[in-house]
């Protein structure tokens, strides 16, 4: 498997409160985690880190060659659920900690299948000529969409973009959503951030990618979003066989 990683505060935030793992294991089988913080003086930094922390430790300590399909989707919900419960107890624990938490999506890639598992806004997409995002966003204007108050167009300018109505941490118990995609030799999974999402369009996500060279995938995608803005921290991870 071939992966590339990347994270950045961008040009206008003073600090990133991204975080993000990658790994292999054997037999061509790749995983990767993304996080993006948010609450408390410090603790978008501390959610973020320590969700990728415990949800990477929980994958490599569960993790075993043959496992089933829903092995795997019960090892993604066991170990974002931990991951819930630290930062929520950290959070409660800490005034300075209160109300802090994070986005997540992450995935374990295998025998050209994409198991996904996410929370918050952080999003999948599959590229292969085309753009496809994978996972719905939870969040305030994704659910005006949904019930037809608002168009997909409407939503990219609405004040309250940036509401999530989903994260690690901002509960005693997540709700987590699954998604699992059959991958071709070409398809390039995309794990981001919103300082990607709101700072570059598709057409400009295709553009940066169309030319196959996965080496240099989140370091042009990342550049883009700054380029465009750079109004949040931006992290990029892309896997390809």
């Amino acid at each position: 498997m071939k992966i590339v990683a990347k994270t950045d505060k961008g040009i206008v935030r003073s600090s990133n409160q991204d975080a993000y793992a990658v790994g292999e294991f054997p037999d061509e089988v790749a995983w990767a985690i993304v996080c993006d913080g948010m609450g408390g003086h410090a603790g978008g930094n501390i959610a973020s880190a320590l969700a990728v922390k415990v949800i990477s430790d929980k994958i490599n300590a569960s993790y075993r060659e043959n496992m089933k399909d829903s092995s795997i989707r019960n090892m993604l919900d066991s170990a974002l659920t931990a991951a819930n419960m630290e930062v929520y107890d950290m959070a409660e624990a800490n005034s300075e900690l209160k109300g802090m938490g994070t986005t997540v999506v992450c995935a374990i890639v295998r025998n050209g299948c994409a198991f996904i598992a996410h929370a918050g806004d952080s999003r999948a997409y599959i590229y292969n000529g085309t753009l496809k995002q994978i996972t719905t966003d939870h969040s305030f204007v994704q659910t005006l969409v949904d019930i037809g108050k608002i168009t997909k167009e409407e939503a990219e300018h609405h004040p309250n973009k940036n509401k999530i109505t989903r994260a690690i941490g901002a509960e005693k118990v997540i709700s987590v959503d699954f998604d699992e995609v059959d991958l071709d030799n070409d398809d390039v999974l995309i794990l981001c951030t919103d300082g990607l999402s709101n700072y570059v369009t598709d057409d400009e996500m295709i553009n940066e990618v169309q030319d196959g060279k996965y080496y240099a995938f989140a370091d042009r995608l990342i550049k883009r979003a700054n380029n465009n803005g750079g109004g949040d921290n931006v992290t990029v991870v892309a896997i390809s066989k």
